[in-house]
């Protein structure tokens, strides 16, 4: 069992302190629990609410200023990379973390990037592109930490920053394409030097994403969702991966807040990440693939229920069998002040 508890408050400076053109955001983050992933043992996880260790911790804390007249924005502070980049609208309810970000960005840097359940301090550019287009960047702490982590906020930025940038067209969805680089080099996941020492690699990627609505409308239609990503391959156990679905809203008759999601998801394993599974005496099959199933729906005034099912072809077993299934459950609670 797995819980995530969630408190978030926004403001707007304006109103509050006539800071014009401001606004600032706060979010507590709770989650405790199991290993699910330790039964299904897979490289790409199977439930992204799921930490290694159990904490309370101050997920996002940024400051957003308005620019140019509106038409840029900078944020400032602590926040959550997947938010602005690599995102499909229409993979939100899945519950695979390989829907929420690529396996192969968020396997890097030294800890993780600046995603749950870390983040890490953001500078972000948000530039508005005549009427549907936007350019965005960020330079984003490489290693993460929050209040409520230990150590806590790295302030020095010993590991250097990750550097990212997306462009896209917001048209019946989206469209887009980014890029990624950490400015320190890290560790080759295989190979050294004459000293035995790792030699250092930059770890370097690029993504392209498609979000389109092929049906209905907001109330009662069908999403589409594709997008794949590659990297340099050194540094993880992933040079890319792809994830394609569809999300369908208020098809079933008498029920307009349901939404039934299905996903396809795969991350192709690195060279070296095969010759290491190797080594220990198994064999490694290219990708890890999984297919997920999932359906979302309101129950009462502030309860959702959420039955999952994924199926996971692994990369490799241990000598035990590749297929596992996963059967969820998810209860979900909101609360909200006027």
């Amino acid at each position: 069992m797995l819980d995530n508890i969630e408190v978030t408050a926004d403001g707007d400076l304006d109103q509050l302190v006539g800071w014009r053109g401001a606004r600032v955001h706060l979010h507590l983050l709770s989650n405790h629990g199991g290993s699910i992933n330790a039964l299904a043992g897979t490289l790409q996880g199977v439930d992204n609410i799921e930490v290694p260790e159990g904490r309370i911790k101050l997920y996002d804390a940024w400051i957003e200023q308005d620019i140019a007249g509106g038409r840029a924005a900078l944020l400032v502070g602590l926040s959550d990379l997947n938010v602005d980049f690599y995102q499909n609208d229409a993979a939100g309810i899945l519950v695979a973390p390989a829907f929420g970000i690529g396996s192969e960005l968020s396997a890097t840097g030294p800890n993780g990037p600046s995603i749950f359940p870390s983040t890490a301090l953001t500078a972000r550019l948000n530039v508005a592109i005549a009427k549907s287009g936007y350019v965005r960047a960020a330079v984003v702490n490489a290693r993460a930490g929050v209040l409520g982590d230990r150590p806590g906020i790295d302030f020095k930025m010993r590991d250097g920053a990750l550097l990212i940038a997306e462009a896209g067209v917001r048209t019946n969805g989206k469209l887009a394409v980014g890029a990624w680089r950490y400015t320190r080099q890290q560790d080759d996941l295989r190979a050294c030097d004459a000293n035995g020492d790792p030699i250092k690699r930059t770890a370097i990627g690029a993504y392209v994403l498609v979000d389109q609505r092929v049906w209905g409308d907001d109330s009662r239609g069908i999403d589409l969702f594709f997008r794949a990503g590659v990297s340099d391959g050194k540094t993880t156990p992933f040079r890319g991966g792809f994830q394609a679905g569809l999300l369908a809203n208020g098809l079933i008759p008498g029920r307009p807040d349901g939404q039934f999601s299905f996903g396809v998801a795969q991350g192709l394993l690195s060279r070296a990440m095969r010759r290491t599974v190797r080594d220990s005496g198994n064999s490694a099959d290219a990708a890890e693939t999984g297919v997920e199933i999932t359906y979302l729906d309101r129950i009462g005034p502030v309860l959702s229920v959420q039955p999952d099912f994924q199926y996971v072809r692994r990369a490799f077993a241990g000598g035990g069998r590749r297929s596992t299934v996963v059967l969820g459950l998810r209860l979900i609670a909101e609360f909200g002040a006027p």
